[in-house]
């Protein structure tokens, strides 16, 4: 199946087919038991803590930070800025210094272990943390002056890191960016340094994944937003180059922070095995049966960079590709390092640290890794809950999915609501005994139907079905 994509906005009340979905929005946060409500002593901690933090001594208020978030988000965690240092650079990443605001075996601690992560939803964001903390004191805000955990990486000409160390800091962003902004400055020619900057290390960045046989998988991405009429609407999104620009620096961090857990001997990685052997055959054999050449010596890495989403087969062998990212998870290690630390699709090992308000994981890897950088003791608390933190996200990441899925599917209800009876193009993009999965052209919904088709066929489909109370579709191929 394709990415799903929430996008959240507050919305307006909603109109039309708007109400069934919120209706059926709520009803599958119950469904999976979304924690929606903070109980009041979160609350009141996080109220106390906004105003009674444990703010850092260090001062870095002089460095000129930016951030780059949806336009939507209040929970900034991440600032960034990029200078050149010799003949390299030195970036300076700042993430919200969460763990200044919550307590160990506090309120807010307790609830957010029980929550995971924060929930996206079409409609609402279900927070990991209290506003409070989340969008108030803890978030980068433009022009606040805030804690943070501030790392500083020095990279060689080439982009490849030569140091890393991390301290937490009093920070300022000085602006806000979009995604969409960064892009066209840059492509105008009217951006200031740091955004041309991180334009030039992000594609050194990029060069120096796919040298090291990192993979990313080109799928489509879908997205569920308002359509600003009280209703809602779902589709395909392309990916933007200054999105990827902006995730290399959070991959270069989380490559630092990996590097720093594995010398210290503790902390917890995020990790993928390889793909099977069988697996990578299997998709050359079908890579080879749709046409599509493959060099004997590329990589599979390098052989999805040269899929198109736009060419049916290439559609179709994209979502095959999914069974070689499978097996990711969070290997938590204090004193040994694990047998397999590496994360398969990053090609390097790698550690989740950026983004604290968001995901409960990152809160300990950083107080590791600043305990590390400092060459102090690593806090009892967060030894004691490492071995935890793993069946925790794994919980947390099942349930944002199965909203997120869910979530999605309602919309393509409502999307395909009026067009029962009638007949749509599509491609088929899988396909076993019992369906086949067909990504349709002019509607970015990808479901199943039943019939019969090879993969990479283009079809048309019947619409048979579609509830937005159950989020329902039923449609069969047209012979």
């Amino acid at each position: 199946m394709a990415k799903r994509h929430i996008v959240y906005r507050r919305a307006e009340p909603p109109g039309g087919a708007g109400v069934a979905l919120v209706e059926r929005f709520e009803a599958i946060r119950d469904e999976f038991e979304v924690p929606e409500e903070f109980p009041e002593e979160a609350l009141e901690e996080a109220r106390r803590a906004a105003s009674a933090a444990d703010l850092p001594t260090r001062d870095a208020t002089d460095i000129p930070f930016i951030t780059i978030d949806p336009a939507t988000a209040n929970d900034l965690d991440q600032a960034m800025h990029i200078e050149r240092h010799g003949d390299g650079y030195r970036v300076r990443y700042a993430i919200a210094d969460v763990p200044a605001f919550v307590r160990p075996d506090g309120a807010i601690d307790v609830e957010s272990r029980r929550r995971g992560q924060t929930i996206y939803c079409p409609d609402k964001r279900v927070q990991l943390h209290p506003s409070e903390v989340s969008e108030a004191a803890a978030s980068l805000l433009p022009g606040q002056v805030r804690p943070a955990f501030v790392w500083d990486l020095v990279l060689a000409a080439d982009g490849e890191g030569v140091e890393v160390s991390v301290a937490r800091a009093m920070v300022r962003s000085i602006r806000r960016y979009d995604y969409a902004e960064v892009q066209g400055l840059v492509d105008e020619g009217s951006a200031e340094d740091v955004l041309l900057l991180l334009k030039e290390v992000g594609e050194k960045r990029i060069a120096l994944e796919r040298k090291r046989g990192g993979a990313s998988l080109p799928m489509p991405e879908q997205e569920v937003a308002e359509d600003g009429k009280g209703g809602f609407t779902v589709s395909f999104r392309p990916l933007l180059p200054s999105e990827d620009w902006n995730a290399q620096i959070s991959l270069l961090t989380g490559m630092g922070a990996a590097d720093l857990m594995l010398r210290g001997k503790v902390g917890i990685l995020r990790t993928m095995p390889d793909p099977d052997g069988r697996d990578v055959k299997r998709f050359r054999r079908q890579a080879a049966a749709a046409g599509v050449p493959w060099a004997q010596e590329q990589t599979y890495g390098e052989f999805l960079r040269t899929l198109d989403r736009d060419d049916p087969k290439h559609l179709a062998l994209i979502h095959e590709a999914t069974t070689l990212f499978r097996g990711a998870g969070y290997t938590p290690f204090d004193g040994t390092v694990p047998d397999q630390p590496n994360h398969s699709a990053v090609a390097n090992p790698y550690a989740h640290v950026t983004a604290p308000l968001r995901r409960l994981v990152d809160r300990f890897g950083l107080v590791v890794c600043e305990a590390l950088s400092a060459g102090t003791a690593v806090p009892a608390w967060v030894r004691t809950a490492l071995p935890s933190i793993p069946e925790i996200m794994a919980t947390s990441d099942r349930r944002a999915s199965g909203v997120e899925r869910a979530c999605t599917d309602a919309v393509e209800a409502a999307e395909l609501r009026s067009h029962v009876g009638s007949t749509i193009e599509g491609v088929v993009v899988d396909e076993n005994d019992k369906h086949v999965v067909v990504q349709l052209i002019d509607l970015a919904v990808v479901t199943k139907a039943t019939g019969r088709a090879e993969e990479g066929q283009s079809v048309r489909v019947r619409v048979d079905a579609a509830e937005i109370e159950t989020g329902r579709v039923e449609l069969s191929i047209v012979t």
